[in-house]
This record gives structure tokens, sequence and C-alpha cells, in this order.
């Protein structure tokens, strides 16, 4: 036990290299057991992290129910977690934020990458939501809710707990309005365009700001343009389009409700007689564009990730291969392919050679012209990969050389 009664863990020899060099997260294989017990522990307690020697090299939160069964978020061990530490990373998050957008639209919050691990909230204006995605988390939420409210002054603060990320955990999944009255919908501005969105029954917080930098690039590109946009959502990517000049915009969603809120959406925009929306699998949609014979000068395909574990990776990778290989048949002649993956088990050079693979398959030339990433509010932690998982790739397809 430290002097403020929050017990230790130690690690075994030679284990704590990878967190020396910045690494935040530790596994179960790498504690000593025999000196530190893991099964002694309450998941979500406070703990100091030891080195072999027994010298404390940081502080954060156990679960012995996880594979990661600690996470730091201080190298200052004699720091305790309380809610002048949260405020002071909720302050040093948002003055990132603040200093990235001029509106008060982002992830205000990216887990260990803010050194909040387990932590995500996303800012709709005056409204927050959260998700705690960790038992550490779960345990501080009654001070991180002060903290939130005294940082960020909301209206209203939602938790979507409902991510299958606390499943894994250990914890119960439950969506819940914690803070202030919770509206019906949410207004979003994302490059000076404005959207309505159901945060409460929406995909994960409502809204997907990881996009925001290559849905700007995107502008440049569609002027007059008949635009294709599959894993369409609300819009985020076909309605931008149309709001930077594109001729149409055909969307592909699985989510009748998805669908129902762009149309909301286009509506309000004054594009509705612009916008025509299919329902159903997106390999199946395309395979009826094609047999149709329709064709687009923009597509994009946006999937949700299709290889979530390493072991995915052959079955995910195909299914990228087949959704890339459709996307290219129904381009016109120099059109333009935004090929874009959330899978952090694929690597960018997979995609690009993917792109490249399947452009080959089809007699066609892919021109790289641009490549996404994940914008300033989901900033990359430098020695955890993990944190790094967008991409998003324009490929001009010409004829074959």
């Amino acid at each position: 036990m430290s002097k403020d009664n929050v017990p230790h863990i130690r690690l075994k020899n030679k284990e704590d290299r990878r967190i020396k060099s910045g690494h935040l997260w530790i596994y179960s294989n790498e504690v000593d057991v025999e000196k530190t017990p893991l099964h002694g522990f309450i998941a979500g307690s406070e703990v100091i992290i030891d080195d072999s020697s027994g010298r404390p090299i940081g502080r954060g939160y156990v679960n012995p129910q996880s594979l990661i069964c600690c996470r730091i978020l201080s190298r200052d061990w004699r720091k305790g977690l309380d809610r002048s530490f949260l405020q002071s990373r909720l302050q040093c998050a948002l003055a990132l934020r603040e200093a990235a957008y001029s509106q008060p639209f982002y992830r205000a919050v990216y887990g260990d990458s803010d050194g909040l691990s387990g932590l995500v909230i996303d800012r709709f204006g005056n409204y927050l939501v959260a998700q705690l995605n960790t038992a550490g988390m779960e345990r501080l939420k009654p001070l991180l809710l002060e903290a939130m409210q005294t940082v960020f002054e909301p209206r209203a603060i939602l938790f979507r707990n409902d991510s299958p990320l606390r499943e894994q955990e250990g914890l119960s999944l439950e969506v819940e309005e914690a803070v202030g009255e919770w509206p019906q919908t949410l207004q979003v501005l994302e490059n000076e365009v404005s959207f309505t969105i159901n945060s409460k029954d929406g995909q994960k917080t409502g809204w997907f700001y990881d996009h925001r930098e290559s849905r700007r690039e995107l502008a440049r590109w569609v002027r007059g343009k008949r635009v294709l946009d599959v894993f369409s959502y609300v819009g985020g990517w076909g309605l931008q389009a149309l709001a930077a000049g594109a001729e149409s915009l055909t969307s592909v969603d699985a989510s009748s409700a998805a669908l129902d809120q762009l149309q909301a959406n286009a509506e309000q925009q004054d594009v509705l007689d612009k916008v025509t929306c299919y329902e159903g699998n997106a390999f199946d949609v395309l395979q009826a564009l094609l047999d149709q014979n329709l064709r687009f000068d923009v597509v994009i395909v946006d999937p949700p990730a299709f290889i979530k574990r390493k072991k995915d990776f052959k079955k995910g990778l195909g299914a990228y291969n087949k959704l890339n290989t459709l996307a290219l048949r129904l381009l016109e002649q120099n059109g333009l392919l935004v090929s874009a993956s959330c899978s952090m088990h694929l690597p960018e050079a997979t995609l690009q050679d993917t792109v490249r693979a399947t452009a080959r398959h089809v007699d066609r030339h892919a021109q790289l012209v641009y490549r996404g990433n994940q914008g300033p509010d989901h900033p990359i932690h430098p020695a955890i990969p993990e944190t790094q998982y967008l991409k998003a790739l324009f490929y001009r397809i010409s004829p074959a050389l």
C-alpha cells in the first residue's frame, strides 16, 4: 500500500520497457502475480504501478477481468485520480479542440490520446454525449460528471454506455440521461453544413466526426458530379458533397432510420430533389445498380469496420476487396473513388494495395490523389498505434495505361 492507501501492482522483470517508452496499457501476463495477485483487486479500482524493483512508474486503474488489466492515467504516481485531476485533463483536451475549431462541434475527449483511457466525449454545441468503456471510468463517473459540468458547462449530458467494449469489461449496457433535459434531436455543424441527428438511438454517439477533414477535401472534387455514397448513414459525406455543388446524390444504407434522417437533412438543406436512397445490404444494392447499368462520377465507400479483431483479417480483407471492386465497376472513366476504412487492423498500405489490385482486376488505372486521416479532435498517441485507425484514400480512376 502507498501512503494514501492506494494498492500497488508490480510488473515482471523487463515488462516496464513498453510503458517507459510511452504506452499506457498493461496486459495481465506482464504483472508479477506472485507479488501482487490480480484476483485481489476490485474491477475499476485505483492503483499505483511499480516496475519489477518496486519503484512506482505511474498511476491508473485495474480490471482483473480484462486482458488489458491496467491502464495508466498519470506518470505522476503521487497524483490521485480525483475531481481536480479529471478537471485538469478535460481542460487540456478542450484547449486543443478550441485551438483547432471555431465552433463547439467535435470529439471533445479521445481516450488514451487525451490521457483519459476508456473515455469518449462528443460535443454537440451545448450538449455532451459520453461513453465510459472501462470499469475504471465507470468508477470515476460521479467525479467525472462534476468535472464535465465545470469545464464544458453543458445544458445536458447523455451517457451512451451501450458499446460492446463494456461487455468485455464486465459492465452492463445502458443509455442514461445523466444531467439536464435531453432533446429529441441535436444539431451538428460540420464544414459549415448543418445536420440534425438522433444521438440517443443513432450509431455510436450519433455522429462520426473523424472523417471531417476528408469530407472537407471532397468538396473540391464534386462540383457538377453524380455522387454515390455507400454506407451513407445520415449523409455526412453525401450531403456535404451536394453543398459543394454536386449534381445528384445516391445514398445506400441498411438502416431505414438513417436514410429517413438523411432525407430530413436533405429537405432541411433544400436539396431533397437531388437525393435518391436505397435501403439494403450494400453489396446487394451495388450489384443491383450495376445490373441497371448505372454509373457515377464519384463513389464513396466508407463501411463499418470489417476487421474488428486480428482473427477477422482474412475475411474482412475479402470484404474490402469485393466492395472496392463493385465501386470501381460503378465509376465513370476518370471518376473519383473514395475508399475509407475505420479498421485499426487494416494498415493503410494494405488498403492501398487492395485498391491497386482491384483496379487492375477491372482493367483500370488508379492514381492516389489524397490520403485522409482522423482530424485533430482524434489526436494520435505516438506510442499507441491503436489510436490511429482511420483511412480515407481518394483515387482518380482512369482507363488502363
